[in-house]
């Protein structure tokens, strides 16, 4: 995934970059147990509903969490 956009699935990025989580709990989007229902509704919550949800300004939300990705993926280089 290169840039996380309102449409992308809270799940995959989860998935994909779990240790950006931290960012998204500073939003109050909490983290998803291993095998709770709440996991499950990931699967189709969006990036765009979890700000909605959390009455997040969808486009900070968007920033901060493909800043935390892009400086991810810069380690990842390293």
């Amino acid at each position: 995934m290169d840039k996380i956009t309102k449409d992308t699935k809270v799940s995959t990025i989860l998935e994909q970059y779990g240790d950006i989580a931290d960012v998204m709990e500073l939003f109050g989007v909490k983290r998803v147990a291993r095998y709770s229902v709440r996991k499950l509704a990931t699967k189709a919550l969006t990036v765009e509903w979890a700000a909605r949800i959390h009455r997040v300004p969808l486009d900070e939300f968007l920033d901060i969490l493909n800043k935390a990705v892009a400086g991810k993926q810069a380690g990842e280089r390293s």
